[in-house]
């Protein structure tokens, strides 16, 4: 199976092993992540505004691209996901901005939405089915008890995003316990870290990255895992006792993936 990729910039420097094992995982997996060629930034928030349309026309260029080849667009990187998803249905459902953004690249064929996009996370349960992840691992990952973290853009808003139950998430978890982990369920996994008023506020910011590692150690977990760069940045930054791991290594140590890299 190929599917389109959109890695996004964060990927590509202080997150490398968010993406790196994705695509080996993938592989091993039997599906091939094909990057679009020329991606550029995804606008790394989706304005509301809807007569602001030169920031989304990057994720409107990635959709169109994986349109032109017949396959979903997958993305890895919470913030990417949000932003080409939200655009996507920005262009299925507001005709006035996709009139907009149509009118902007007139040399360019038409789009309205077509695309199917997916979380690698969506990926790996709709397409792959976390039945033959398990069936793929290893080297169990049995005794660890791991706490998901997914953040505020992984989920929301839920009208969109339509990836999970936005207060009551299991994704993540399925697919811990596809490893032979043991899931961590604490009431702060889907709350902010922060990471959005590092800047204006560090001290808050500081406070409630604090309050997630706090409630998912308090529920007995020894690790962390997140699908977000800048979550995981700000955790640990934060002086996150525990590890912080992107989600695509703890897969890659569960499928073998990792261990071969470094015999």
């Amino acid at each position: 199976m190929k599917v389109s990729y959109f890695p996004g910039c964060t990927l590509k420097n202080k997150a490398k092993d968010l993406d790196e094992y994705a695509r080996k995982c993938a592989e091993l997996l039997g599906v091939t992540l094909e990057e679009i060629e020329n991606w550029q930034c995804c606008g790394g928030v989706f304005t509301t505004s809807k007569d602001e349309v030169a920031t989304k026309l990057s994720s409107v260029r990635a959709l169109k691209d994986a349109k032109s080849k017949e396959q979903p667009l997958v993305s890895v990187c919470s913030a990417c996901h949000n932003v080409i998803k939200q655009t996507n249905h920005a262009m299925q459902t507001d005709s006035e901005f996709a009139d907009k953004v149509n009118r902007y690249m007139a040399d360019e064929e038409p789009y309205d939405g077509e695309t199917e996009v997916l979380h690698y996370l969506e990926l790996l349960r709709d397409k792959v089915g976390f039945d033959k992840v398990k069936e793929a691992v290893v080297n169990s990952l049995k005794g660890k008890k791991i706490a998901a973290y997914y953040g505020c853009l992984l989920l929301r808003p839920n009208s969109v995003m339509r990836m999970d139950d936005p207060e009551n998430p299991t994704i993540m978890e399925e697919l811990i316990s596809a490893m032979g982990a043991t899931p961590v369920v604490y009431g702060m996994r889907n709350e902010c870290c922060g990471g959005y008023i590092a800047l204006e506020s560090p001290e808050l910011a500081k406070k409630k990255s604090n309050a997630v590692v706090a409630n998912a150690k308090a529920q007995g977990a020894d690790m962390i895992i997140t699908a977000c760069p800048l979550c995981r940045y700000n955790l640990e930054k934060n002086g996150a006792d525990i590890p912080v791991v992107y989600f695509t290594e703890l897969l890659a140590q569960a499928l073998g993936v990792k261990e071969a890299e470094n015999e």
